[in-house]
């Protein structure tokens, strides 16, 4: 027999009966029935139920065991008596009656229990993460994990793509945020950066005459945390097409993202034809670019009833051509009460408040902006929202470009306090025709919107001959329940078009020669037309295993102040390494 085992614990089934076997794992909890010792042993195939009594030889050796313990049982086969089964486990028909226990290696004193799913301080979690990750449903999300990316690799071999490597040492690029920086031995006073992405890699890949790529790639990002994105470091699966449309892109990629999806959905709905909606048009209905489309809520415009009305501070506004009003329909949300509390919610959120009507039994508008604007008024917002008795509609006011944020807060507070959200189910998206530049009010310049390396519609002809702000790109996003989870675009590969972009932002042809020149020498020798997209690894795997938090989905992540607790990173060099690496250290004053 094996030194260690002859079965997994999860192996053993009712045609195993009468058999001598091997088990090595862990003692997931010992209970004692009036003398009786059942001791649920688990490894990472399962759980097996071991058992001794006063006639057992190992009986005295099993009084000893606590929880997470290693240790090796010797033992027969045998049916659980009548009434004793456990559905729940696959070995739940059969049990191991003991007759030898070895101790492999004894656990102190938990910090944390294993066995349930009990709340736990996260420092606690993260600093004894070998711990954490033994509890079932942290383990088994590590393992949906892996399924997850031998399925996206399967779909994206059988659509042709091709899996390439790129480097991890790199130059310096301005992907939107901060580089993590490596300090080079070599070459004293250098820097190489990690990579936010292998975005030029992938261009150039298709420089160099290669058609379909695709990369689980890691990316390295010096941002601060959140709960949905990881610091330091996430996934994606990382895509790039030479000769393609974004249609194509689209027709790749969708059956991909949504065999992934189904494949893990354990039998709830998953979006077969996904819609493309408008960046604008996104803004509009849903106060976001990654709306949750689970929730049927959808904003209007209704500027028209509180023109000239009696409403004096949205008819004041509205004297402004820039100004609107936004109504936020609440199917179900017609009391004082509801609404009132609504109001307080969003000075909460640092807003003024939100004005409300409600419509009671007989179809009467009530709330403090039915009785300004009227009943005639009342009863056209009413008509246009398409409400009720026992509903209600909420208003935002004011320049959109600076409220959008909130009413799209305020729409899904509203189906969630409603509960309107159909949570069992996954609504995926395009969104698509994004601005190729906004104006950042801090630097008080146009900068790039999103992707810098994007394809403007129109071309060079539109660099030259538009307002920056009025551009869109051929760019576009991937939404699922509220989450952006993917991001791509047809890629401006014409050099002069390149050096033209980059100068509305404010960086001069010597600069794009400087940081991407690699690129930017491929593009003269014959570039084909591409694009592509990368999806969040990290992100699908957090909603397809059903939680808010990327945490419960890796295996060692950092906590929220960017700290490796189980390995003490990040740690201060040696004088050694840092003067091999010609390198002060100028700390802050504390």
């Amino acid at each position: 027999m094996h030194r260690y085992r002859s079965h997994t614990c999860g192996a053993l089934r009712e045609s195993h009966i009468g058999e001598t076997v091997r088990l090595s794992g862990w003692v997931h909890r010992v209970r004692d029935h009036g003398g009786v010792l059942f001791i649920d042993l688990r490894d990472h195939y399962g759980i097996t139920q071991c058992v001794a009594d006063p006639d057992s030889a190992a009986f005295h050796d099993a009084e000893k065991l606590r929880s997470e313990w290693v240790v090796r049982m010797d033992g027969k086969v045998r049916r659980r008596p009548e009434g004793t089964d456990n559905p729940e486990l696959p070995t739940g028909q059969v049990e191991i009656y003991v007759s030898e226990i070895e101790v492999l290696g004894p656990a102190a004193e938990l910090p944390l229990p294993v066995f349930g799913e009990q709340e736990y301080p996260e420092d606690i979690r993260l600093k004894y993460r070998f711990l954490d990750l033994r509890r079932e449903k942290l383990h088994q999300n590590i393992m949906t994990r892996g399924a997850i990316v031998d399925s996206m690799r399967k779909r994206m071999k059988e659509q042709g793509f091709f899996e390439f490597q790129t480097p991890i040492l790199t130059a310096s690029s301005p992907e939107g945020a901060r580089d993590f920086l490596v300090p080079s031995r070599i070459h004293p006073g250098k820097f190489y950066a990690l990579p936010q992405a292998p975005q030029q890699y992938k261009q150039l890949i298709m420089m160099s005459g290669f058609d379909r790529y695709f990369q689980i790639a890691p990316c390295f990002r010096d941002e601060d945390p959140r709960a949905d994105r990881l610091p330091g470091e996430f996934y994606q699966l990382d895509v790039e097409m030479s000769f393609v449309t974004q249609d194509d892109v689209f027709a790749a990629m969708e059956p991909v993202i949504t065999g992934v999806f189904e494949d893990f959905a354990k039998g709830k709905p998953v979006t077969k034809n996904w819609p493309r909606i408008p960046f604008a048009e996104a803004i509009r209905k849903y106060g976001t670019d990654k709306p949750d489309l689970r929730n049927p809520i959808i904003m209007q415009e209704v500027s028209e009833h509180f023109r000239g009305s009696g409403f004096k501070v949205f008819a004041r506004m509205l004297e402004d051509p820039k100004n609107q009003v936004w109504a936020i329909p609440a199917k179900g949300g017609g009391s004082r009460a509801f609404a009132d509390r609504m109001n307080s919610w969003a000075q909460g959120e640092g807003q003024p408040g939100l004005g409300y009507i409600f419509w009671r039994e007989g179809g009467e508008g009530a709330g403090p902006l039915a009785n300004n604007i009227g009943p005639e008024r009342t009863a056209a917002v009413r008509e246009q929202l398409g409400l009720q008795e026992g509903d209600a509609a909420f208003f935002v006011a004011g320049e959109p470009d600076k409220f959008w944020k909130f009413a799209g807060l305020a729409r899904t507070k509203l189906g969630e306090e409603l509960n309107l959200i159909d949570k069992d189910r996954f609504e995926l998206a395009w969104i698509v025709d994004f601005p190729m530049y906004e104006y950042n009010e801090e630097d008080k310049k146009v900068d790039f919107s999103h992707n810098p390396f994007s394809m403007p519609q129109g071309g060079l002809e539109a660099l030259q001959t538009q307002d920056p702000l009025t551009i869109k790109a051929f760019q576009y996003d991937i939404a699922c329940n509220g989450y952006e989870i993917a991001s791509g675009g047809i890629r401006n590969h014409k050099p002069e078009a390149m050096v033209k972009a980059f100068q509305i932002a404010g960086y001069g042809e010597e600069d794009v020669v400087e940081r991407f020149g690699g690129m930017y020498r491929a593009f003269q020798y014959g570039a084909p037309p591409h694009g592509g997209m990368a999806a969040g690894l990290d992100r699908i795997v957090m909603l397809l295993c059903g939680t808010t938090n990327l945490r419960e989905i890796s295996l060692f992540p950092m906590n929220q102040q960017a700290v490796d607790l189980l390995m003490g990173a990040p740690s201060e060099a040696t004088t050694k390494q840092l003067r091999e690496l010609h390198i002060r250290v100028n700390l802050p004053n504390k």
